[in-house]
């Protein structure tokens, strides 16, 4: 047995750290031995004598004293006390040698608040898809614990290795089942209290499927035999979607198996002819009735101008005899025995035009009287009967399909502009481990290949392609339509260590509610597979939509297309607005050719490719025009032309394109052309407005005004950007960030911190924190991040953004920045390296 006089006091039990339950006093308890003498100290002062509750007894074991002190700190105590830190107490404990501390113990008041600072959100994923519930629970001290339950019941990932619930409170389904649909709710609970989130249904679909065909059935009478599929190979469950296309095929019997007497057949077809044409003429009655009943409000009629692909179309118009008043009345038949015949051009007029752009058969020309009517010009007139309600369902998409161009299957061309001998748009480089970036000048398609992706001593010759071939036609029997260029990025064989960023522009006002947006890949044998909705979870590639443009992950080479489908007629896509004008060499004549294009760079490059081989002139900045899916026409007019300096050809002061025309222009661009001819060549200015707009949609207006005479053109450049040349950059130079910040942000937040100061708070910080799941599978989460973020800033000449994450995240506080531009990136730059080499 040592000796008491010669020992230091040695503590058997010391104060832990407690927390105050509503207003409950908390017990704090010391125990040392050998001890003369215990007084707790909180704070800095010491507890008075009376507040203390000790004892001794004997230790069997060793034969000392053990002396036991007690105190109670109650909630009162915690709530007055206003120091730089918690509340806290430690013992003091003495023998004849000398004192002996121990540790301090801090109390705090516990609470939990009620609301959850993030609910989960219920979700409908297809089977095998990815399910990803967040949940952030209320502010609380001590720090709340998740669990979660399903339908009542608790969820744990110890029984199912499919289910993790261990990522940062979040639950993820890496594969979904069918037994997965059902009511999650997140559970936080701490020594205060247990709240519940507000519930997410989850419901995993399955889209149905087509089994085989079956037999053809016997020639029938009728010389027709038929088939006979059904959608259960899978059934469709749970909302799942329906099979596309048709359940049954008719053929006609070949090789003799048709029974059928060429009489009957001849009796078929005479009545089946009486019968088709009956039915044609009333739907044309009911048309036109209709057609002139919603169109009221232009005061003019529409009439189809097939002849544009031709060049010319003749009229016979009536002279107008003076001082008839019935001339104009309805039941009047006009005398269409004296006329004169007037060959007018309506578009497209010369030659080259029609050698540089497809030739457009639907364009419709609005005249200005209804009396063409009267003169039997309007006998091929197209009319639209109304459009369907503002909005409709996601499972009705067929009845909006309805309204565009059926005849035209193929609407979606996954390939570029508008002439089919174009040459892809083509960029190489040479990467080896320190990346770099490619760029197709001018289109808004880019990739960045990150530092550490390709294998040191190695390097590739990467490519990457924008196919303008006919080659990608894929026909669709859904409303999705092209957003932006058809990618391809190789080679094929391709060996990385982590994912490159792919930016591609896309011409889509972006709203989950009203688009389903979707990345494609081109599979080997030329068919086109989804890869993901933009607004899933998935961990096989990542997509962040901006305004206008989308920046992809990707690991696997191929060729990649943005597709959309219209949810609603709400929806918009952009369309640019440019209007070019050439005056005709030794002629009067002055030409303005108005385009409208899908809104991406690459689709506009090809208008300036082809209007500067024909030496056009752009007379106005391009702008933008909303054009929405409500199956309206797009109407062009010229207006304001002096009338005594200028003239026009008859019956091209309005032209239209119809809705299927624009809607699927799949970024080939439409263009039409107004003629005019001066009076006099001394005329030397030409003024006037090109309105665009939407039946019932938006307007955009383009004023002209321009120098016709060849020494006095000053054309608008046709692209602002100063480095539209550069096409690879390779090393340290093609990146925002430098390397030795970049590997210092990895090292930092790819390790878990104890203040949760990880790579998912800097995806949150950055803007980046949905579809967490796939970072975390990356080797480097940190790395891949600021790899997009690199894509997301590659216009922006500075770092503010990542250097008021980081300092967000650090709590530092950066000066004012210098006024000048150059030293402002330096100091941002500067105020990088500081806060990464600060205490995070």
């Amino acid at each position: 047995v040592p000796s008491v006089q010669g020992t230091l006091p040695h503590f058997i039990q010391e104060p832990e750290d407690a927390y105050i339950v509503k207003s409950n006093p908390i017990k704090l308890r010391c125990r040392a031995v050998p001890a003369l003498q215990i007084f707790f100290k909180c704070n800095g002062e010491w507890v008075h004598q009376n507040e203390h509750f000790s004892h001794e007894y004997k230790d069997l074991n060793t034969g000392l004293k053990v002396r036991e002190v007690m105190i109670n700190v109650s909630r009162q105590q915690v709530e007055d006390f206003h120091g730089p830190e918690d509340y806290w107490c430690l013992c003091v404990a003495w023998s004849h040698l000398g004192t002996s501390k121990s540790r301090k113990a801090t109390v705090r008041i516990a609470y939990l608040r009620k609301n959850f600072e993030q609910d989960p959100q219920g979700k409908e994923v297809p089977i095998n898809g990815m399910i990803v519930l967040h949940c952030r629970p209320p502010e609380g001290v001590p720090t709340a614990e998740v669990e979660w339950l399903k339908n009542e019941e608790l969820v744990s990932s110890l029984t199912d290795d499919k289910i993790d619930t261990r990522a940062d409170h979040n639950l993820i389904i890496n594969e979904a089942r069918l037994s997965d649909s059902g009511n999650y709710t997140c559970l936080a609970s701490n020594v205060v209290a247990k709240r519940r989130s507000a519930t997410a249904t989850v419901i995993v679909f399955v889209d149905g499927g087509w089994n085989e065909w079956s037999q053809w059935t016997v020639c029938s009478s009728q010389c027709e035999r038929q088939r006979t599929r059904e959608c259960n190979s899978p059934i469709p469950r749970h909302r799942g979607k329906m099979c596309e296309g048709n359940s049954e095929a008719t053929e006609n019997c070949t090789d003799g198996l048709c029974t059928q007497s060429m009489e009957s057949s001849n009796d078929v077809a005479l009545y089946s002819g009486l019968g088709a044409g009956i039915i044609t003429v009333a739907i044309l009655v009911v048309a036109v009735m209709l057609y002139r009943k919603n169109h009221s409000e232009y005061g003019v009629d529409v009439i189809d101008s097939s002849a544009l692909t031709g060049g010319f179309q003749s009229f016979n118009f009536k002279n107008t005899r003076q001082g008839n008043p019935l001339l104009l009345n309805s039941s009047m038949q006009p005398d269409l025995t004296v006329g004169r015949t007037y060959s007018t051009p309506l578009c497209f007029q010369d030659s080259t035009d029609k050698e540089l752009f497809d030739p457009l058969p639907d364009i419709k020309v609005k005249v200005q009287s209804s009396f063409m009517v009267s003169l039997g010009v309007a006998e091929r007139a197209e009319f639209h009967a109304k459009a369907p309600a503002e909005t409709f369902p996601r499972d009705l998409s067929r009845d909006y399909c309805s309204t565009m161009d059926r005849r035209k299957k193929g609407l979606l061309t996954l390939n570029g502009p508008f002439s089919s001998c174009k040459e892809p748009l083509r960029t190489t480089g040479v990467f080896g481990h320190h990346g770099g970036r490619l760029v197709v000048p001018n289109t808004g398609v880019s990739l960045l290949v990150p530092h550490g992706s390709v294998a040191e001593n190695m390097s590739w010759e990467m490519y990457m392609v924008i196919n303008q071939g006919e080659a990608s036609v894929q026909t669709l029997d859904s409303c999705e339509i092209l957003l932006g260029p058809e990618v391809t990025y190789g080679p094929p064989g391709l060996d990385l260590f982590c994912p490159v960023a792919m930016t591609i522009a896309h011409c889509a006002e972006v709203d989950a509610e009203n688009w389903n947006i979707q990345l494609k890949r081109r599979t080997q044998d030329s068919k086109w597979e989804e890869v993901m909705s933009v607004e899933e979870e998935s961990t096989s590639c990542y997509c962040l939509m901006d305004s206008t443009s989308c920046h992809l992950l990707l690991d696997q080479p191929g060729s990649y297309a943005l597709v959309g489908e219209p949810l609603t007629q709400a929806a918009i896509k952009r369309l640019k607005l440019a209007v070019f004008g050439t005056m005709e060499v030794g002629s009067m004549s002055y030409t303005l050719r108005v385009y409208c294009v899908d809104d991406t760079p690459h689709a506009f490059q090809g208008v300036v490719a082809a209007e500067k081989t024909r030496g056009g002139q752009l007379l106005e900045e391009p702008k933008m025009l909303p054009f929405r899916a409500n199956t309206f026409s797009l109407q062009v007019s010229i207006q304001d032309v002096p009338q005594f300096l200028w003239s026009i050809k008859p019956f091209t002061t309005c032209q239209e394109f119809s809705f299927p025309q624009v809607w699927c222009s799949n970024q080939q661009p439409l263009y039409c052309a107004f003629s005019l001819e001066r009076y006099s060549p001394v005329t030397a200015q030409l003024s006037c407005k090109i309105s665009v707009r939407q039946v019932k949609g938006h307007e955009q207006i383009l004023q002209v005004y321009t120098a016709v005479a060849e020494t006095e053109k000053e054309s608008v450049p046709f692209f602002m950007q100063t480095d539209c040349t550069i096409t690879s950059q390779t090393g340290p130079k093609a990146f925002k960030i430098p390397l030795s910040i970049r590997q210092r942000i990895c090292a930092t937040f790819d390790t878990a911190n104890a203040k949760g100061k990880d790579w998912q708070l800097l995806a949150q910080k950055l803007h980046l924190d949905r579809n967490l799941g796939y970072f975390a599978k990356q080797r480097s989460p940190s790395a891949v991040i600021l790899s997009l973020w690199e894509a997301r800033h590659q216009d922006t000449s500075d770092l503010d953004s990542l250097a008021s994450a980081l300092e967000e995240i650090g709590k530092i506080h950066s000066k004012s920045s210098p006024k000048d531009q150059d030293e402002n990136r330096k100091w941002v730059i500067f105020n990088l390296y500081i806060i990464m080499h600060s205490e995070i």
